[in-house]
């Protein structure tokens, strides 16, 4: 059965209930941001650090902190004191006026640093994280998003065998719990694994909270809904900062982030204002729960139950007519999309642009570095690009089409990426920084229209589990600016070389992706396999040639739904065992005999 046609109006279409459960549906979203961008403070290296001065590399007395400081550690030109090497002063020495020969040796002592931003105290400033054990850092970031691109992967398909509730309510107490231990860890060995963990069970939470909010809606409020939960993550991204500076170290800020997923745990026992995706139910043939979970939408949506037969009721009828009474639930797995050809094509090409549109990023992050050093520059700098992206594809999207507009944003990406390749040196500092704002507005746009655009091509079936790959292509990419910086930027080079040159051929490639403006969702495998794509360029039907004269097509009397539903609501009555109403039989001899002669007749007869 058609669900946006047949199904959705019947039961209040996107009315009062729809949209408290969307509400409801954001909340997680927002958990979950500020446990991703939570891993930028705890890891946050000082803008300024130095060894600690050693008193046995100097043995002299009566000197002052500062002067210890100025003998003790190395000066380099244009950026301070060394980081990580100390000057050591031969036993004997007595006076250090003249030319005294030292040697440079690492720290011995530890190190001092400056105030990070946000936070008075990280894992960087409490476990030493710098100079020989800086790369525990970028490996920390990386075995974060391993543990998101797991979780994508495994719950994605989790999420089409027990449901989009189960799935939240499951990924939500594991990852509060993942959180609570991390908070407790005290070994920068023990910490990267617990985020592992933790960040599968993001994923899990972002993923299945995504789906059942599309799965809620009717075409024309799905864009509004996805891109709103953008600005809730553009919210938390914002409230960040502040979180940093009042709770000063790394476990109050990782208590407090994990604070709403504990919260948000009374979902459980309140399963009204996050119910099962009745769409789900219907495809995966779980007919029960699917009745009582359109009966639920339709009573919360205010639908008039007065009547002895309301379109609910009537909707639950023709649902009994389509299924069998003995039918069984029918799960799918990712592994079945080797048998389809357009499924499996969108899926590649969708998590290609997503792995593309969060991977180059980097590259433009990188400049805003460079043209200001400050940490909060570019951190609200990259937000503000965040909360314009998603202005803009509400604005654009539902005129022009998901793959017009994903199609531009490759454009455009592609062309920052490749102009500042190729003109970085010869362009004015402003220059570059405009085209690494454009360039990163338009990488963040490309990313997130991926995503959704993905949610709608995919079948409900396998939205889960397809939807999951897309994304863990999407944390590949972001992994990738981690092992850039696990190098000391080593390849930066290459690494932009390829992401343009990836941006170039998407733009090739969206040019194979069906429109899924204003269609209904599919929910099986052959109506994922019957999208077919649209000429970029479209045109109305019949323009050239109009007819002479315009007539209007008779409306036929027979309208074959109205007819079945007829029927269904006729036989439930009859099956009713309580009749509202029943036929008495009259006592009086019938008027005819059996032989056709009135019965008076019979006795003047006789």
């Amino acid at each position: 059965m058609e669900f946006e046609t047949k199904i959705y109006p019947q039961v209040g279409g996107y009315g009062r209930y729809n949209r408290i459960i969307t509400l409801f549906s954001w909340f997680p979203n927002f958990a979950v941001s500020l446990n991703l961008f939570s891993d930028v403070f705890f890891t946050l290296v000082p803008e300024s650090y130095h060894c600690k001065p050693d008193l046995a590399l100097l043995p002299l007395g009566n000197l002052s902190r500062q002067a210890y400081l100025n003998l003790t550690v190395p000066w380099l030109k244009g950026s301070g004191f060394s980081h990580c090497e100390l000057y050591k002063y031969p036993g004997n020495v007595s006076n250090l006026t003249g030319n005294v020969p030292r040697d440079v040796v690492p720290c011995t002592g530890g190190w001092e640093y400056a105030k990070p931003a946000g936070l008075q105290n990280n894992l960087v400033t409490e476990w030493n994280l710098v100079c020989a054990d800086y790369w525990k850092i970028p490996l920390q970031h990386i075995c974060f998003m391993t543990g998101w691109t797991l979780g994508y992967i495994l719950l994605g398909t989790l999420c089409d065998w027990l449901g989009r509730r189960c799935a939240l309510l499951l990924s939500l107490l594991l990852s509060g719990l993942l959180g609570v231990m991390a908070c407790l860890s005290n070994s920068p060995s023990v910490f990267p694994f617990l985020r592992l963990c933790q960040g599968s069970m993001l994923a899990g939470v972002f993923l299945s909270s995504y789906i059942a909010r599309l799965e809620w809606c009717d075409p024309s409020h799905r864009l509004m809904v996805s891109m709103v939960s953008g600005f809730f993550a553009v919210f938390a991204e914002l409230l960040l900062p502040g979180l940093a500076v009042l709770c000063r170290d790394w476990p109050v800020l990782q208590a407090v982030t994990t604070l709403p997923l504990l919260l948000l745990l009374s979902y459980w026992c309140c399963a009204s204002v996050f119910p099962e995706s009745p769409r789900w139910l219907l495809a995966t043939s779980q007919i029960p729960q699917a009745k009582k979970c359109l009966q639920s939408f339709s009573v919360r949506n205010g639908l008039c139950v007065s009547d002895e037969l309301f379109p609910a009721e009537t909707l639950l009828s023709e649902i009994e007519e389509a299924f069998p009474e003995d039918v069984q639930p029918e799960y799918h797995h990712v592994v079945e999309l080797r048998h389809t050809r357009v499924i499996w094509k969108n899926c590649l090409i969708l998590g290609f642009t997503l792995f593309i549109g969060t991977g180059i990023q980097y590259c433009f992050t990188r400049n805003l570095h460079i043209y200001s050093p400050h940490f909060y520059f570019s951190y609200f700098l990259r937000v503000l690009t965040g909360a314009l992206a998603c202005i803009f594809l509400c604005v654009s999207v539902d005129r022009f089409g998901r793959r017009g507009m994903l199609l531009l944003s490759a454009i455009v990406t592609g062309l920052s990426s490749l102009l500042l390749l190729a003109l970085t040196q010869y362009l004015h500092g402003g220059l570059v920084l405009v085209l690494s704002v454009v360039g990163l507005l338009s990488s963040q746009a490309l990313a997130m229209l991926s995503m959704f655009f993905g949610s709608e091509v995919m079948p409900t079936v396998v939205r889960g589990g397809t939807l999951g790959l897309i994304m863990a292509a999407g944390c590949v990419g972001m992994a990738a600016s981690s092992l850039m910086e696990l190098q000391n930027n080593g390849g930066y080079f290459l690494h932009h070389v390829v992401f343009a040159s990836f941006a170039v051929l998407s733009v090739l490639c969206i040019m194979l992706l069906p429109e899924s403006k204003h269609k209904p969702l599919p929910d099986s495998l052959k109506d994922g396999e019957r999208q077919r794509r649209p000429p970029l360029f479209l045109s109305r039907v019949n323009r050239d040639n109009p007819p002479l004269l315009r007539t209007q097509p008779h409306g036929s009397e027979y309208n074959r739904d109205n007819y079945a539903r007829l029927v269904s609501a006729t036989k439930k009555m009859l099956a009713k065992d309580a009749m509202p109403f029943k036929i008495s039989i009259s006592p009086q001899a019938p008027l005819l005999a059996s032989n056709g002669t009135a019965p008076d007749a019979q006795e003047d007869s006789s």
